[in-house]
């Protein structure tokens, strides 16, 4: 579900003029962020699935806003490609997760999370769905 965030936003984009650059760009990796979590939890809890289409909906909303932001592609492929700014964005995920009670290798834990996510209906939440 991540990937498939990330991946759409390497489609064509128009010039940008000063913009900050995507690692900054609060909106987008507050989303890719969001994913990640979506992701680990739909990966390690049984009795929650995530929601596919609706994620890949979201992706192309987050590729468009990165256009209309005047993102080129260049800018998005090389923010993509990025190992640090994938490493950064994973360990944000990771201890978001864990200061709200995750832990490696326990299941319950993550449908913990995932329930209460749905819950509060985050955008996170919004990804998932209860079996």
């Amino acid at each position: 579900m991540a990937a498939a965030l990330a991946a759409t936003l390497s489609l064509t984009a128009l010039p940008a003029a000063a913009l900050e650059p995507l690692s900054q760009e609060r909106y987008i990796n507050d989303r890719l962020i969001a994913a990640r979590i979506a992701d680990r939890i739909r990966r390690e809890c049984p009795s929650i699935d995530g929601r596919i289409v609706y994620a890949y909906m979201q992706a192309r909303a987050l590729k468009k806003y990165a256009r209309d932001k005047g993102y080129s592609e260049a800018q998005i492929d090389a923010f993509l490609d990025s190992r640090a700014d994938k490493d950064r964005i994973y360990a944000v995920a990771e201890d978001y997760m864990a200061k709200n009670g995750v832990k490696p290798g326990d299941a319950e834990s993550f449908c913990r999370l995932g329930r209460d996510e749905i819950a509060r209906n985050t955008v996170t939440g919004s990804l998932l769905s209860a079996k």
